[in-house]
């Protein structure tokens, strides 16, 4: 009579989606989820990742590390082990404050909800990362998008003239910025900062790609606070991102931080990996080295136009990037089409950078398309080496 494997009656498909419909925000159902590619057994250039391994060594270390990891207990709430080594890594003194995340996105929905109060704006160049906007919409906060220049670079007076109408209490700045790598000059980011009445967020998630920071000038401006992540030099699957700032602006963030947010396994892995930084640095290096490859090898294509990328990707614009997209995808390579993110990005396709062959051989397949096969062949052949 109460046998669990009997079969339960299901509530109907129809009322379900209406009780949806009455109950969820209309935003909220006209969104989309922040897609991410299915990518076993393809060579993934579609997620800006560091795609090199550890060593034996390193591993060996992180494995004796949680191996003693009490995983039946709450992890430490403020991460202070965690934030010592990072302070140690980074070489910051201590009156910058820090705050972990799991991952930076979670830094990005806890600054916006702590500026979400009625009629507040978030204000960022656009395009730029998609979840500046959506954390605004998500918290009912009208967002400001100040469209960058034709050749993707900021506007700084459209930006300023922005800041002085809208009087935004949150400025989003990726540095360098992300989908298009350009890193804007200092002097107009200080600029941004000093004019703006709020937080100006400057987002360094690429920073060790661009050799420019804000970090060490934190302290010197009332409103900045700079967030970072480990997933671009080599910690994508520990989650785990900081903000440094005033102890001030990191004490009312705090406030907003779930408990217990940054998992034991992370905090235990990841002081070790810093401890390895000569090999993260070689790792970040080498993929410096192979972004100006790979971006010289596309501009050298007829038809392909490519942005200066300060990050570890490239942005190219092609001929069709819908179709170089499929074509690339059925033959086992994976890149991301940005064309239906912003009009400046049309017809652009994202690449990461690493590596050139993989990168070149997918240009032959996309090319071969256009009844240029042979004569791409020939280019490879005589100017790069797969």
């Amino acid at each position: 009579m109460n046998d669990p494997r009997a079969p339960r009656p299901h509530a109907d498909p129809g009322e379900v989606a209406a009780r949806v419909k009455a109950t969820v925000r209309p935003k909220i159902r006209a969104m989309a989820a922040y897609p991410v590619a299915k990518a076993v057994g393809m060579i993934k250039l579609d997620a800006m990742e560091n795609p090199y391994g550890l060593t034996g060594e390193a591993r060996a270390a992180i494995a004796a590390a949680v191996a003693n990891v009490r995983i039946n207990r709450y992890p430490d709430g403020a991460g202070d082990e965690l934030k010592a080594a990072l302070r140690r890594s980074l070489a910051l003194p201590d009156d910058v404050a820090l705050l972990l995340g799991n991952g930076s996105d979670e830094l990005l929905t806890m600054l916006t909800a702590v500026v979400a109060k009625p009629g507040a704006v978030v204000l960022a160049p656009d395009p730029s990362f998609v979840l500046y906007r959506t954390n605004a919409e998500l918290a009912n906060l009208r967002f400001v998008g100040v469209p960058l220049a034709a050749d993707l670079t900021l506007d700084v007076d459209a930006m300023l003239t922005a800041i002085a109408r809208e009087r935004p209490a949150l400025v989003w700045l990726a540095y360098p910025n992300n989908p298009t790598g350009t890193l804007f000059a200092a002097e107009d980011v200080e600029r941004i900062i000093r004019a703006a009445p709020g937080i100006v967020a400057v987002d360094e998630a690429y920073y060790a790609f661009a050799d420019a920071s804000f970090l060490p000038r934190v302290l010197e401006f009332p409103n900045l606070i700079v967030v970072r992540t480990v997933s671009k030099i080599g910690m994508a699957g520990v989650r785990l991102g900081y903000a440094a700032a005033h102890p001030a602006w990191i004490a009312e963030l705090d406030k907003v931080r779930p408990p217990y947010n940054v998992n034991a396994l992370t905090q235990a892995a990841v002081p070790v990996l810093l401890a390895h930084g000569d090999l993260l640095a070689e790792q970040a290096a080498a993929i410096r080295r192979e972004r100006a490859r790979v971006a010289a090898a596309l501009a050298g294509l007829r038809r392909v136009a490519v942005f200066p990328s300060h990050a570890n990707f490239v942005l190219a614009r092609v001929p069709d990037a819908d179709a170089w997209f499929a074509t690339l995808k059925d033959a086992g390579i994976l890149v991301k089409t940005v064309g239906g993110w912003h009009p400046l990005l049309a017809t652009c396709l994202l690449i990461l950078a690493p590596f050139l062959s993989a990168v070149l051989w997918a240009v032959v397949i996309c090319y071969s398309t256009w009844g240029l096969h042979e004569r791409l062949l020939g280019w490879v052949g005589g100017r790069s080496a797969i």
